[in-house]
């Protein structure tokens, strides 16, 4: 029998004499191969003693300020004889009261990495706001929705320094676009048109090309996972910030480093917050007539109190510029910064409004400012303020402001990331990462380790593998097939892009989705195992030359939009993307100017751009590019199929070893010595009567010192 102790943010609990802590440890279950696990408890009784009822602060008595808070999972740790054993967290899960008085703590134990959903809860990307220190350029400058801006991120490298690091290309924008249909043809020259060929001639029918405003710019992945932690730490009796350790999220030159999101949050065109707010423009151009009751100070409309007014009267008209009056618009008075007055949408050549107040009401010595928003670029041929002054029964003054013409850009935006992001759960994105790449992860430390199953498995610890066999109870055994399902499926959640679906259509399988059965194709009992990623996976083109198709152009290009060809939104999409440069003659017609109507004005050449793929360009050896496809697949670029997958390099090993026919499930039961129990991790071999097992599950009662080990085939 060991002796099991618990300790509560560092106070030591009392504990029935004959409790039974009883945990179960595992990392990968086979059961369940989506999964990250890590050690918990059953949930188990400690006394309501003095000492307990201290930590819990009578938590059956809800008259108690400032009480426990059994929402919360606090730090803890179990100590085996005295010596650290575990670290974690403990829930509370209730208490049980006997003729009214407390008897009974119920509480669970939980492993370390558990502690993410708790930490992380129901949080969005959105929300990381460190992230919007890439919305500034290297010189301290917004980045801007402009065409100068997305010119500058689409060709050349945009490195930032934040916080005394440097960070290479972290935002930089690929050619994607989210509506428009692009070729190339070095035959054709038709004005607005989605043709790259790039013609150097004047006239309209030249002006072709991609349209800057068909772009959006892209964030590594890396700079996320940095946000995270930035934004996060672990509250407990240690201190520590949540820190990934250095095994995947942060090697250079790793598979993840080049990966990038598009940041996509809805339909169409950039625009600011949720892509169907507005651009705001408030009103500062004001010449007066007169002031005698009022003026305007830095773009306010300021009312001077005064004896000889009894009744006042503010009326706004904005007219629009007949060119724009089908350009829908709305505005909002503020006074002191608060919104008095918020109109509908309006479409149509004048918004007018009157506010009336008595001389003695609120309004005077008031600051009131108009802020206008549109989706659209829209002109007002001016914008006029009234204020009438009743002096007498028969006597009015009037002071009047107008402005002069006022242009707004609606196009032109500052662009904050937080505001572009895909909505996501910062939890789904990291789970999402895992199921990928077959990540597990652990709590080391002061680190969250973050590594793949085979590296994990590879990098046992010194004294693996352990022989067992003394300690086995040869009475109790069993050998179970540890084939739980029949097929294995690894796909993502968004397939809904127009090449995907033709790829759908056209071979009767889903783009880059793997069917795994084992290496023999045997038809199996069970069900479907099914791991879905809900990340959009979308399928890109490398464009030929309509009128001359060898060899292929040096453009690969996405296309954002379902199989009706309309604007897309899907699910957060995830690419590599890498910098190409054109041959010498090489050149893609960029459209820089566009009118209200989204009309091709003008166009430039650019010889170097970001090409999105899925598979990472930015290695030059085609044999050893990795693929985000989960089966083999036609690479996009180079043409022809990769074995460099993400299931054959991140889940096969695992995988066709729980399909080969000799592997097996073996349950054991066994009293281990406290010398394995400290030491042994889950990337350990036990040996058993000779032969070599991967642990996939231990629970250990520490009270009996019984342990029932569930070993898989070490194959």
């Amino acid at each position: 029998m060991q002796i099991a102790q618990l300790y509560i943010e560092g106070q030591r609990v009392d504990m029935f004499d004959d409790v039974s802590i009883s945990i179960t440890d595992t990392i990968k279950d086979v059961r369940d191969i989506s999964k990250v696990f890590t050690e918990y408890s059953q949930t188990f009784s400690l006394p309501a003693s003095k000492t307990n009822n201290k930590i819990f602060k009578h938590y059956y008595n809800n008259d108690i300020e400032d009480g426990f808070d059994a929402r919360i999972r606090v730090p803890a740790n179990i100590e085996l004889s005295s010596i650290p054993f575990r670290n974690g967290y403990i829930q509370l899960e209730g208490v049980d009261l006997k003729n009214n008085i407390a008897h009974t703590y119920r509480i669970t134990f939980f492993g370390n990495t558990v502690s993410l959903k708790d930490i992380l809860g129901d949080d969005l990307l959105l929300e990381l706001s460190w992230l919007d220190e890439f919305s500034k350029k290297q010189n301290g400058d917004k980045l801007m929705f402009s065409p100068d801006d997305i010119k500058d991120y689409l060709t050349t490298i945009q490195n930032k320094t934040v916080d005394g690091l440097s960070y290479i290309a972290p935002v930089q924008v690929p050619l994607i676009t989210h509506t428009q249909r692009l070729y190339y043809d070095s035959n054709e020259s038709i004005g607005d048109k989605g043709n790259l060929h790039y013609d150097h001639q004047n006239g309209n029918t030249f002006n072709h090309g991609v349209k800057w405003t068909e772009l959006k710019y892209a964030i590594r992945l890396n700079i996320i996972i940095k946000a995270i932690e930035k934004k996060y730490t672990i509250s407990n009796g240690y201190s520590k910030n949540l820190v990934f350790s250095n095994d995947f999220f942060h090697r250079h030159h790793d598979n993840f480093n080049n990966l990038y999101m598009w940041l996509h949050r809805a339909k169409g065109v950039v625009t600011t917050g949720e892509q169907v707010e507005t651009i705001t423009y408030t009103v500062d151009d004001w010449t007066d007539s007169t002031q005698t009751y009022s003026s305007i100070q830095n773009g306010n409309l300021i009312m001077y109190p005064s004896s000889n007014v009894q009744y006042r009267q503010l009326k706004l008209t904005i007219n629009v510029d007949s060119g724009y009056s089908s350009v829908p618009y709305s505005f909002i008075v503020f006074r002191d910064g608060e919104n008095v007055y918020e109109s509908s949408v309006i479409t149509g050549s004048t918004g007018q409004i009157e506010i009336e107040a008595t001389s003695s009401d609120s309004i005077l010595n008031k600051n009131y400012y108009i802020q206008i928003s549109t989706t659209q670029t829209i002109e007002f041929s001016s914008i006029n303020w009234l204020v009438r002054n009743r002096i007498s029964a028969f006597l009015f003054d009037e002071d009047s402001y107008t402005t002069s013409t006022i242009n707004i850009q609606g196009e032109y935006i500052e662009f904050n990331i937080t505001q572009q992001i895909p909505k996501m759960k910062v939890l789904d994105f990291l789970t999402s990462l895992f199921k990928m790449f077959n990540l597990i992860t652990y709590v080391e430390g002061s680190e969250m380790i973050v590594k793949p199953l085979n590296d994990f498995y590879d990098n046992p610890s010194s004294d693996s593998p352990y022989d067992i066999t003394e300690y086995v109870d040869v009475n109790k055994s069993q050998t179970n097939v540890a084939l739980p399902f029949r097929e294995v499926k690894y796909s993502y959640k968004g397939l809904g892009t127009f090449l995907a679906k033709q790829h759908q259509q056209l071979f009767n399988k889903e783009w880059g989705t793997e069917e795994y059965n084992g290496e023999d194709n045997a038809i199996l009992s069970k069900d479907i195992f099914k791991v879905e990623i809900p990340f959009e996976h979308m399928k890109f083109e490398r464009l030929l030359n309509i009128s001359n198709p060898n060899p292929p152009t040096g453009i690969q290009w996405g296309f954002c939009v379902d199989d009706n060809q309309q604007s897309y939104i899907g699910q957060p999409l995830i690419f590599f993307m890498d910098r190409k440069t054109l041959a010498t003659d090489g050149k893609i017609s960029f459209v820089n100017e566009v009118n209200g109507n989204n009309g091709a004005l003008d166009h430039e050449p650019i010889s170097s751009y970001y090409a999105p793929a899925n598979s990472d360009l930015d290695i030059d050896l085609f044999g050893v590019k990795q693929s985000i496809n989960f089966s083999k697949e036609n690479d996009e670029w180079e043409l022809v199929a990769t074995n460099e997958t993400l299931f054959n390099n991140y889940h096969k090993n695992y995988i066709s070893g729980v399909f080969s026919p000799k592997n097996r499930l073996t349950k054991i039961t066994a009293y281990l010595p406290l010398n394995i129990l400290y030491k042994y991790t889950l990337a350990d071999r036990f040996i058993v009567s000779g032969k070599s097992y991967k642990i996939n599950s231990i629970e250990t009662d520490f009270y009996t010192g019984k342990s029932e080990i569930e070993l898989l085939s070490d194959i």
